[in-house]
């Protein structure tokens, strides 16, 4: 089989096809998928017979194992964790905010794989955000003001036991552990080099992140406000619609992600990966 990559047309993403992911990938087809994910961010593999033992062999062959803090794995494994709604589900989606996927962490995921297991008829868009183009697009004098800026960030307003998924008002489906970890706070660049292509971007946003080192708090939450609203404008945006047997990974370091909900009444299950941080 020839493994064909297919751009969306729109701010990033590609569909692949042309590869079975049922099965080991040798060493050449790793590297030429791994050039597509950096080049277009968001890869979708469309009609995949796969499973659970799949989706670990593909995550392990582009970097390992992440860690996923404040959600439990699915039984019987350590390292996938099920994105779940329930039918008859009434809390607010889970993760429908621009978000990079653990931010917080001393050494970020580079990637993120979800593999569909129960998709529903209509609804439940995964949108991303090209953070490289909202940093490409930016005018040269706002650059210079945001270049060297250095972000806090901490899980402490979703996952402590005073934050978001912790509400004794709200029930998720999902196997939720907020804890006094994500109290805990950690520093990156606002706007890094990615580690693989030296290509700047802003790197995750405000919720994960909650200040800028020697910036007033005040003054720091409006400048994060600003930013947040330009890193999830609608020329930044694509819009991934999920299919039945599909897989999608995305990189962390170079887009935002948000859920979207539109399948009121109807079940939506993904399995997800973590891909470990990419050590060179």
């Amino acid at each position: 089989m020839t493994l064909r990559v297919e751009p969306s047309g729109g701010a990033c993403g590609a569909r692949v096809t042309g590869i079975d992911l049922s099965q080991p990938l040798d060493p050449e087809t790793i590297a030429e998928i791994r050039k597509a994910w950096l080049e277009h961010h968001v890869l979708a593999f469309p009609d995949q017979a796969i499973g659970d033992d799949d989706l670990e062999r593909f995550t392990l062959a582009f970097g390992g194992f992440g860690e996923d803090p404040f959600f439990a794995p699915i039984p019987g494994r350590e390292h996938i964790a099920a994105i779940r709604r329930e039918a008859e589900e009434t809390s607010p989606i889970f993760a429908e905010n621009w978000h990079a996927d653990w931010s917080f962490r001393e050494h970020p995921p580079a990637g993120t794989c979800l593999m569909a297991v129960d998709i529903p008829p209509h609804g439940g868009d995964t949108h991303f955000a090209n953070q490289h183009l909202a940093w490409d697009m930016l005018p040269e004098v706002r650059k210079a003001e945001l270049a060297d800026l250095i972000a806090v960030h901490s899980a402490r307003l979703a996952y402590s036991p005073e934050g978001t998924y912790a509400a004794r008002d709200k029930q998720w489906s999902m196997d939720i552990r907020p804890g006094e970890a994500a109290y805990a706070t950690q520093t990156h660049p606002l706007v890094p080099a990615h580690p693989e292509t030296g290509r700047r971007g802003f790197y995750s946003t405000l919720g994960y992140i909650i200040g800028i080192e020697g910036m007033a708090q005040d003054r720091a939450i409006a400048l994060l406000r600003e930013v947040q609203q330009w890193q999830g404008d609608e020329p930044f945006v694509f819009a991934q619609k999920w299919e039945p047997g599909m897989l999608v990974m995305w990189d962390n370091r170079s887009v935002l992600h948000r859920a979207t909900g539109g399948y009121e009444g109807h079940r939506r299950e993904l399995h997800r990966t973590t891909i470990a941080a990419w050590r060179g």
